[in-house]
């Protein structure tokens, strides 16, 4: 028999891992994340362990649980570092440099930001996946609004606040089904349902992006003398696109992610090979007695793991383009399996399902359940690093209480996804915050303030929780609500 848990023990983790890393944003600020936060949090697991053993479990049992929840996000890191690669074979092959030739000449500074909301919004209903759609269009829209001389948090957060806003309503994405399961409730009644909460949200969201603005901070005549020095450092054409509308068009016809990013890593190394060979040459430095074959292959190598150099005339220029490759998600990496090893534990010693059901006792009113569901997946996704158990355990967990008050169940679903789905990406350690921050190039908490969208649809669903508005009463037939 394992001892019961008190408040006192279930809380007294949780303070220590908000107070470790409140204390490395003290002292580190943005550059928390750059092994900070990792130290907090394996410090965290560790006494969360102690708990457990105070309670009776044995050290194999929490090991088991790390373990566990480890492996769940195994293939989001082999996702994260063939990112990685991606970005570095992309901007040797002068995909992302083409991206930014041609973008700086369509879009335009003063709604660059509602249109980067726009534009990743309907790719990502499309294909449903944010992840897929930062790391492509993403990452080109970042460096166009740096050739602008735009605020790199705020594009960040209007590239997310749309990826995220296409990956809720989009019948492909993994955590739209994943709420529909988890709950019980038809697939198209749940995206029917979100309607209520998503639309007002992403509306209010791109009123916003569209009165921010931006000024091109940068002169026209730069971002003239910009397109100059990436014409003499790439061959640059239309062509060099195709490896971004092939792995879109991957994306779409639902091939998993990590062969489709690795094909679509390969098919920049044969572009960087065919159409920028003085760069690949140039990435490859010395000879040092190799062949030229070989030279290229060094070069395209480096580019993978070790990502992109750009040595051009214009430091702006290097500034923009010098990034990507396998090493620079590492410290992601070490982030996120250190998040898991705190999250894992939490679920393992019994704290997470012990702090769901006293927070579920004192829900009392509809909108306080509501209120309850929001704070709770809020919570999870910071407990446990992860979107998908955010969902998944509160939903499991809620679904009868939801029957036994008869409210569809539709209005749990929707709550999932208001609150899980889009609160995973503002936390700095949950894997959407770190993947959305070593993609686009910003630090979690700098562009969490402008990803709008993220956190007026929490706002909005306890709102409408309270004043009755969209919500549905269950279906009279069982308490799965509303299959019509």
């Amino acid at each position: 028999m394992h001892k019961p848990l008190t408040l006192t023990t279930a809380l007294a983790p949780l303070v220590l891992l908000v107070s470790l890393l409140a204390l490395s944003v003290l002292l580190f600020g943005a550059d928390s994340s750059y092994g900070a936060n990792q130290v907090a949090l394996l410090f965290s697991a560790a006494f969360t362990g102690l708990v457990g053993l105070h309670r009776g479990l044995s050290w194999r049992d929490i090991e088991q649980g790390i373990q566990d929840a480890i492996s769940m996000c195994v293939a989001p890191l082999l996702i994260l570092m063939a990112v990685g690669m991606l970005i570095g074979a992309w901007i040797l092959a002068g995909t992302i440099p083409a991206l930014i030739y041609y973008g700086v000449e369509i879009l335009n500074p003063t709604y660059f930001y509602a249109a980067s909301a726009l534009i990743c919004a309907i790719i990502a209903t499309s294909i449903g996946s944010s992840w897929t759609v930062a790391g492509t269009m993403g990452i080109g829209l970042m460096a166009i609004a740096g050739s602008f001389g735009l605020s790199p948090a705020i594009a960040a957060g209007a590239i997310i606040s749309g990826a995220y806003f296409g990956d809720k309503l989009s019948p492909l994405s993994d955590t739209t089904n994943l709420a529909a399961a988890v709950t019980g409730v038809d697939l198209f009644s749940h995206i029917r349902h979100m309607l209520w909460t998503t639309v007002p949200s992403f509306a209010i969201a791109l009123i916003i992006f569209s009165l921010i603005g931006g000024e091109a901070a940068t002169p026209p005549s730069e971002i003239a003398e910009l397109r100059q020095n990436m014409t003499e450092q790439f061959n640059l054409g239309l062509h060099l696109l195709l490896p971004l509308l092939i792995m879109l068009g991957l994306a779409w016809r639902r091939v998993a992610a990590l062969p489709a990013i690795l094909i679509s890593t390969l098919m920049g190394v044969s572009f960087a090979l065919l159409f920028q060979p003085q760069a690949v040459m140039a990435l490859a430095g010395d000879a040092h007695g190799l062949s030229t074959p070989l030279l290229k292959l060094k070069g395209v190598w480096i580019s993978l793991f070790s990502g992109f150099t750009s040595s051009s005339s214009s430091p702006f220029l290097d500034q923009l383009l010098s990034k990507g490759g396998m090493a620079s998600m590492l410290n992601t990496v070490s982030l996120i399996i250190c998040a898991m090893a705190m999250g894992g534990t939490l679920q393992r010693v019994g704290i997470l399902e012990y702090l769901v059901n006293a927070a579920l006792k004192r829900a009392h009113s509809k909108g306080a359940l509501i209120a309850t569901t929001v704070a709770t997946c809020t919570t999870t996704n910071l407990m446990t690093a992860d979107q998908f158990i955010a969902i998944s355990i509160p939903g499991t967990m809620y679904r009868a209480e939801f029957d036994r008050r008869g409210i569809s169940r539709l209005d749990l679903s929707r709550t999932l996804e208001d609150s899980a789905t889009l609160t995973s990406a503002l936390v700095p350690w949950n894997t959407c915050g770190a993947y959305m921050a070593a993609t686009l190039g910003v630090a979690t908490l700098s562009y969490a303030p402008f990803a709008f969208f993220n956190y007026l649809c929490p706002l909005i669903a306890i709102i409408y929780g309270y004043a009755g508005i969209g919500q549905k009463l269950a279906d009279t037939a069982g308490p799965q609500g509303s299959r019509a």
